[in-house]
């Protein structure tokens, strides 16, 4: 009987762990989570990567926003090193975009109802290969962000010069690949899937590759200007209504907003030479940008009471102090203190919600006058783009608040008062897109050392490492892990240091 009794037992355990196995993916296996992920929702992910902007270096360098103060904020304020807190090119479109539209790439490339979401991947992912190669010069480009599709972790760095051309290869192909009769992909954030409007902003990105190469290589730009241009101003984006740029809420907040409207709040403020350059033309966007807290003795004075946006009021920080020397020079100006000193505004200009610009029909209108007068297109005049790139940039104030609008009457008497003359077109023209590329310091840095203009004096900080930063240095993590590949493109660049040129920086 006892016998009987443990065969029972045996059987009936038996019995259990086979029913438990045959179950057991059933049971473990989640009935919420996904199991796949649209590759649209992906690109999405590169999109919002996309709006960031490095405070302490771009910026500062172009003497729009610096900091006295030094540590972490330490940069384009004192023309110093500072690779081991700011990294933010690297890890947002290395890292981050680059990896993401390479595995939309991936998932897609064999898919042909899905072409459209491809060729959209391929316009932004050459939008950020631009940002970095125009940042650091040398940088991983075919094996670039490989480490999470093909496991290639240390990959080789490419020379910039063979990176561009690639670059406006990817951009000429990909925004013709776009067809409207394909697959509408309503998923994406940037444009809803606008065929239209994607080919705009890949074409507009060529426009600008080409240009970029203006000193270094005049026929391969004309080229490349020529190709973006040719099937007229239908193809770029000239119109605000089609500028590409990321939409921020209470869950995705602009990241430099952010900065501004935190930890650092009371230590960034609008340079003399960016202040002086729109108040002495009675540039009425000074009037959209700019906040000064009069009185203020401390950030804690940094109140709506003591806030004023006239334009008479505002006074730049002079470049080239730190925290003690910018007291002094607060006294000197009649000031409180540097607390005084005018600021972007962060209850407008620089509000948690406001966009992340892109490429904008302002900066394609200005290209295109560089581009006219160069002889490069035969389309239009010079005189008639400038105009519109400076009136395009005055209607998109609107866009970050609508207290930053320009009145169209002060718009018009501001062109009217300042038309592009002869003999210093390049000067007028380069000067105005440093205006509009205000906030986003990638683009107004590249196009101030590709132009040469505004024409800035150099930082006179007594204790600065270079005259002029020309780059930005390579990110400590990736100098120890990719060290081979890293100092190949050392000893082919130059010093990793900031006075290093990219190749196109003649």
């Amino acid at each position: 009987m006892k016998k009987l009794l443990n065969i029972c037992f045996l059987a009936l355990f038996l019995i259990t762990i086979t029913s438990c196995e045959n179950n057991f993916d059933e049971i473990n296996t989640s009935k919420t989570s996904a199991t796949s992920i649209d590759p649209a929702f992906i690109l999405n992910n590169a999109v919002i990567s996309s709006s960031i902007v490095t405070l302490v270096f771009e910026i500062g360098i172009v003497q729009q926003i610096i900091s006295p103060n030094s540590g972490v904020l330490t940069g384009a304020n004192f023309n110093q090193e500072n690779r081991t807190t700011y990294d933010h090119n690297w890890v947002s479109y290395y890292r981050n975009v680059i990896k993401n539209t390479k595995d939309v790439i991936n998932r897609v490339k064999d898919d042909p109802t899905r072409s459209n979401l491809m060729n959209m991947a391929r316009i932004l992912q050459a939008y950020a290969f631009m940002v970095l190669t125009d940042s650091y010069g040398d940088v991983p480009y075919e094996e670039g962000g490989e480490g999470y599709t093909s496991q290639i972790f240390f990959p080789k760095y490419e020379s910039q010069q063979s990176i561009y051309p690639k670059i406006i290869k990817e951009l000429t192909e990909a925004s013709a690949a776009l067809n409207a009769s394909g697959k509408i992909e309503t998923a994406d954030i940037l444009y809803g899937g606008n065929v239209e409007k994607w080919k705009k902003f890949g074409y507009s990105l060529l426009l600008r590759a080409g240009m970029r190469l203006s000193a270094v290589d005049p026929a391969q730009a004309q080229a490349a200007v020529t190709k973006a241009f040719e099937g007229g101003v239908n193809n770029l984006i000239t119109l605000n209504i089609d500028n590409a740029f990321v939409r921020h809420d209470a869950n995705y907040k602009n990241p430099i907003s952010n900065t501004l409207n935190s930890t650092e709040a009371a230590n960034f403020y609008l340079t003399k030479p960016f202040v002086d350059a729109l108040k002495n033309k009675n540039d009425p966007r000074l009037v959209s940008i700019a906040v000064r807290y009069k009185g203020a003795k401390s950030g804690s004075d940094q109140i709506p009471a003591n806030a004023s946006i006239l334009a008479a009021d505002q006074i730049g920080l002079p470049m080239g102090n730190d925290n003690k020397t910018a007291t002094a020079a607060a006294t000197a100006d009649g000031l409180a203190s540097f607390y005084e000193y005018s600021q972007a505004d962060r209850n407008r200009i620089v509000k948690l919600t406001a966009p992340m610009f892109l490429v904008t029909a302002s900066q394609t209108n200005l290209l295109l006058a560089e581009a006219r007068f160069r002889g490069w297109i035969t389309a239009g005049t010079a005189a008639q783009y400038y105009s519109d790139g400076i009136a395009a940039h005055m209607n998109q104030m609107a866009s970050f608040d609508a207290t930053c609008a320009v009145a169209a009457a002060d718009r018009d008497a501001y062109i009217a008062a300042n038309p592009l003359n002869a003999g210093t077109e390049l000067n007028q023209i380069n000067t105005q897109y440093w205006i509009s590329s205000f906030l986003n310091g990638p683009e107004a840095f590249a196009n101030f050392r590709r132009s040469n203009y505004p024409a800035l004096a150099p930082n006179p900080y007594p204790g600065k490492s270079v005259e002029w930063i020309n780059r930005l240095t390579y990110m400590n993590s990736e100098i120890s892990v990719n060290s081979e590949n890293v100092n190949e493109a050392i000893t082919r660049q130059g010093p990793d240091n900031l006075a290093t040129k990219v190749w196109w920086d003649k």
